[in-house]
């Protein structure tokens, strides 16, 4: 939408904040508000009774769907695309133009207490559901808001904290994720965070919301703040943010910095033209007057069957009919369903595993057996040990309390509640066979209670209605398909960026670097929980018949079979992994490229293809500036988690052709190891006399050598002047391709 050309400066100026806390400001009758609100997995229209100016509990019910720690653990974008459209009917039929999300943050601790809104530790899976869910919200013409933009990772003094990561693991960990949603799904809108990046706020941070997203990306829509997040309106406006949300009452410092020359007008008709162009985008978003309630319902307990992630089974899942059954725990009849904080969702029903369960086990027993405040209650742990002592088996619901993981504070512990675990304890000295089913909204450790269970089935937080999915895994009605989108590691000590987070002084260094999650501990190979990728099901599967043929430049098509050879319909996550194998990492040993959701029939196969493409073999180049395909060996994996590599395929790529410049201040090694260069310095060392064989690296004096920089050999005597040494870096860079980047 272009701005009408007779709008005022001031008009202007307020399209750019907004007029309340969930709408944009509408101009005349040529611009028209826009309705926001929060809504990663389901939507919180806030009540005019709301009594607050979020109303984060007062809202308007809506279908309360799994919350993104568990749809990424379905591992399936069809279904987050069709999860995603249900979301979009529903804010239509509440008259929302825009949802607030999804978020798209990587995990890179256990401890961020917004991990239940975040897919994975892993920026391409993560890249994958976001780009799906995008997409299906904005089928029916809602604009989807991807946030929080960007390296937004924890909660600790997240409006002040500055994340302090180096160029590389930004742009291979903490960016891509953004950058596929941006190019494959096209978004209408995208949210600042409120850290600084670098020391820079990300409001007014111009190389993030300008270079990289729109000049570097083709990033097309319109960016607002999160709540709150703007410091500074001009500043914010001239590195690219559109619209501050909500307003702050500061419109007029925008028109003093145009009347002052502080701002242009041209990047004031920009934002503003932006917020227009977002308007007329949502005009066209389809009416609904309601939906059915009954479906999405259905809907919500088909993403949560998908989602919930089998961690061990000795057998006793599923529960066999005319088993005496106890049911223990609290959260089976008081669910934790999903995170606090702005998404929290007025549901429109809620299903209890407890209910769900009852109505299918006949002579079913049940005991709290616990506060969920976590207080000690002995009458409540006897009476829970007295009724699992009569059961065959006992399914005991643990987890943690709403109070233990929020938008706005990060936890301490990845711990259960002590009564808990102590219960577990008490319930496996008396009954043969225990079942954990586990509600959480961020891992939690498993290692020092898992003996204790036969099985373990994480159910994280599953929506609505997830009491009644889970009734319908634990009695074998599906089978549990979810797999880990995030390593479950034995302690919190494991986790490698235990020693930096949250930082301190307004600054979280991120020093674990590109190492995140099973990048990791599969690059040093330390022993974890379950890995990434994990997940077990009630039948099996078998990998076979690996062909990798290359279809291009850098460009290969990977096929597979995959079959049932269990006895039971199931479904298998078969995942493909890029690997490069080296003495002395450089880079993590292996990362997810592809992956397939297969729905198989007992004794059924199915030929999987993925493709391969130059970025995913490629790393990083901070010297280059840009992606950088290096040549030499690796390895094309597949299989069903991280550590479950069932296919292998050695293959070689002959890199891009890069060959990088040198300076003067380029190490004698790197001279010598450079296709030009080293043939014109050597050309040039064989007129020095007496300089020892620079070929022989079991020599200690070449392997001093090799780290000098050329320029500082201009005092050793052996003819490598100040202008040798420039002849020769003018020599290598005309010898270079025309264009070397």
């Amino acid at each position: 939408m272009a701005l009408p050309p007779d709008l005022t400066t001031a008009e202007k100026a307020s399209l750019t904040s907004g007029s309340d806390t969930w709408h944009t400001t509408a101009v005349r009758d040529a611009v028209p508000a826009i309705t926001l609100s929060d809504g990663p997995h389901g939507i919180r229209r806030q009540r005019a009774d709301a009594g607050d100016a979020l109303g984060l509990t007062r809202s308007e019910p809506a279908t309360c769907f799994p919350p993104a720690v568990a749809l990424g653990s379905s591992w399936d974008p069809a279904l987050a695309r069709r999860v995603g459209a249900a979301l979009a009917k529903e804010a239509a039929a509440l008259g929302v133009d825009v949802v607030l999300g999804p978020g798209v943050n990587i995990k890179r601790s256990p401890l961020c207490g917004r991990n239940f809104e975040y897919f994975s530790e892993d920026p391409y899976l993560t890249g994958v559901m976001g780009a799906a869910l995008v997409t299906g919200v904005q089928s029916r013409g809602v604009g989807a808001c991807v946030k929080h933009f960007a390296v937004n990772n924890q909660e600790t003094d997240r409006m002040r904290i500055s994340a302090d990561v180096d160029e590389r693991t930004l742009r291979e960990i903490y960016l891509p994720a953004f950058e596929h949603i941006v190019r494959e799904a096209r978004p209408y809108a995208i949210m600042c965070s409120y850290n600084r990046v670098n020391g820079v706020y990300a409001s007014q941070h111009r190389w993030l919301l300008t270079t990289l997203l729109r000049d570097e990306w083709g990033f097309d829509g319109l960016v607002m703040s999160d709540w709150g997040a703007v410091n500074d309106r001009v500043a914010a406006l001239e590195a690219g943010l559109d619209l501050e949300m909500p307003p702050t009452g500061t419109d007029g410092l925008i028109e003093d910095a145009v009347r002052s020359g502080r701002l242009t007008e041209s990047v004031l008709d920009l934002a503003a033209g932006r917020v227009a162009g977002l308007a007329e985008r949502v005009a066209g978003r389809e009416r609904h007057d309601g939906w059915d309630v009954d479906e999405h319902h259905e809907l919500a307990r088909e993403a949560a069957r998908a989602s919930a992630v089998l961690l061990k089974n000795d057998g006793v899942l599923p529960l066999a009919p005319g088993l005496r059954v106890a049911v223990l725990g609290e959260l089976a009849r008081t669910p934790r369903y999903q995170g606090h904080g702005s998404s929290h969702v007025v549901p429109t029903r809620l299903d209890t595993a407890l209910d769900a369960l009852g109505r299918a086990v006949e002579g079913l027993t049940f005991a709290p057996g616990y506060r969920l405040d976590g207080e000690a209650d002995a009458d409540l742990a006897r009476e829970a040990v007295e009724c699992a002592a009569a059961a065959e088996v006992a399914v005991v619901f643990l987890g943690l309390p709403e109070a233990a993981e929020s938008e706005g504070f990060d936890r301490t512990s990845i711990d259960l509640p002590g009564v808990q675990v102590e219960l577990l304890r008490r319930v496996a000295e008396v009954c043969p066979r225990v079942v954990v089913v586990l509600s959480n909204g961020g891992v939690v450790s498993v290692a020092g209670w898992r003996h204790l269970a036969s099985a373990v089935l994480e159910g994280w937080l599953l929506g609505q209605a997830g009491g009644a999915a889970l009734a319908d895994l634990l009695l074998g009605t599906h089978s549990p398909s979810g797999r880990l989108t995030e390593t479950i590691p034995l302690r919190l000590a494991d986790v490698p960026s235990h020693l930096h987070f949250p930082g301190s002084d307004g600054h979280v260094v991120y020093g674990e670097g590109r190492y995140v999650g099973y990048r990791h501990h599969d690059t040093l190979g330390t022993e974890v929980a379950y890995p990434f990728g994990h997940g077990l099901t009630y039948t099996r599967f078998e990998y076979s018949d690996l062909d990798v043929r290359e279809t291009g430049p850098h460009t290969w098509d990977v096929a597979f079979t995959v079959a049932n050879t269990g006895d039971r319909h199931g479904q298998e996550v078969a995942q493909l992994y890029v690997a490069f194998e080296a003495e002395h990492p450089s880079r993590p040993r292996h990362g997810l490229r592809a992956f397939a959701k297969v729905g198989l029939a007992p004794g059924a196969s199915e030929r999987v293809r993925l493709a391969l493409g130059p970025r995913d073999l490629a790393r990083w180049s901070v010297t280059r500036g840009g992606w950088r395909i290096d040549p030499g060996p690796f390895t094309v994996e597949v299989g069903a988690s991280s550590r479950d590599i069932r296919l292998r395929a050695e293959l070689s790529t002959p890199g891009d052709g890069y060959v990088g410049e040198l300076s003067e201040m380029s190490t004698l090694g790197e001279w010598l190891a450079h296709p030009v260069g080293g043939r014109v310095l050597r050309e040039r060392l064989r007129q020095a006399p007496g300089l020892p064989d620079l070929d022989r690296t079991d020599s200690p004096l070449v392997g001093l050598a090799l780290g000098i920089p050329l320029i500082k050999f201009r005092t050793f005597g052996i003819g490598l002047t100040a202008d040798v040494v420039a002849d020769l870096v003018a020599a290598a860079r005309s010898a270079l391709p025309g264009d070397d980047r």
